[in-house]
């Protein structure tokens, strides 16, 4: 049996289990969706937010989410008082046949996993970030803009072109040479008090820390405008953040030849994000 499997540290349905069929969907085309979030002290973090993105994201897809006390359920049998850890809410489609149809009456299958909190460098909050330009550029599809979709080949393969440990992120853009967002957070820009991210209308996820921001911008005397990004423009930016619900708010000091003085605005909406 797999190890992981022994200690609890997931559940498939709500039970102990080896796998997932081979027939599954998320499987055979990533047809399915995810969210992954912080527990501290037993608790999911934002947990309203979270589950209200997992909903729309599932709906976007017409895969049926599985109900809040289910998976609530499965994260108190998981996660213990006390304990911080990582969560991941995996829902896919089902299982069915070889071929893309969708037979009727399909199931969705959730599973909810239990990891470690990840490790980052301390100088990443005290110092700021080092990003890579992406060579990768972002294919277009209204439809699954926004979604946290479980097909994430573009950010593998993004995260392919650097093995440097300096470097935090890589920031992507789409075919049309717009910026969208990092493999694994999304993006800010401030002008004077002018605070821009990407719209993310034809590619790229939705981060829930992105939607804070975003809510709570205005307390920190920024007006946030969510438009189209050219590179040369974020490279005249006064200050240039990333952030997403693990490690919060990092400010970006070196990207693309060019660096940045060490500000504050990051250290301020990273308090933010931890209440």
């Amino acid at each position: 049996m797999n190890p992981e499997a022994q200690n609890n540290q997931f559940l498939i349905n709500g039970k102990p289990s080896v796998g997932l069929s081979m027939f599954d969907r998320g499987l055979a085309y990533g047809d399915g969706v995810f969210r992954t979030f912080l527990v501290k002290n037993g608790v999911p973090h934002h947990w309203e937010l979270q589950y209200q993105k997992l909903s729309q994201d599932c709906q976007a897809l017409g895969i049926a989410c599985p109900s809040e006390e289910e998976l609530q359920s499965d994260i108190k049998a998981l996660f213990k008082v006390g304990a911080d850890a990582v969560a991941k809410i995996i829902v896919t489609r089902g299982e069915s046949s070889r071929g893309y149809a969708v037979p009727d009456g399909i199931k969705a299958n959730r599973v909810v996993t239990k990891s470690a909190l990840p490790t980052y460098p301390l100088s990443n909050q005290t110092q700021g970030v080092k990003l890579h330009l992406c060579q990768l550029k972002l294919g277009l599809q209204v439809k699954l803009a926004g979604v946290k979709h479980l097909n994430r080949l573009e950010n593998v393969l993004a995260r392919m072109e650097w093995n440097d440990t300096n470097i935090a992120d890589g920031l992507l853009m789409d075919s049309n040479d717009n910026v969208i967002e990092c493999t694994m957070s999304n993006i800010f820009a401030r002008f004077g008090n002018e605070f821009i991210t990407p719209s993310l209308d034809e590619c790229g996820v939705a981060g829930i820390a992105r939607a804070r921001i975003i809510e709570n911008a205005a307390h920190f005397n920024l007006d946030v405008k969510i438009e189209a990004l050219k590179l040369h423009k974020l490279m005249q930016a006064d200050e240039m953040i990333i952030c997403n619900s693990l490690f919060g708010v990092w400010q970006v000091i070196d990207f693309n030849g060019k660096q940045w003085p060490r500000q504050s605005l990051d250290t301020q909406l990273r308090e933010m994000l931890l209440n």
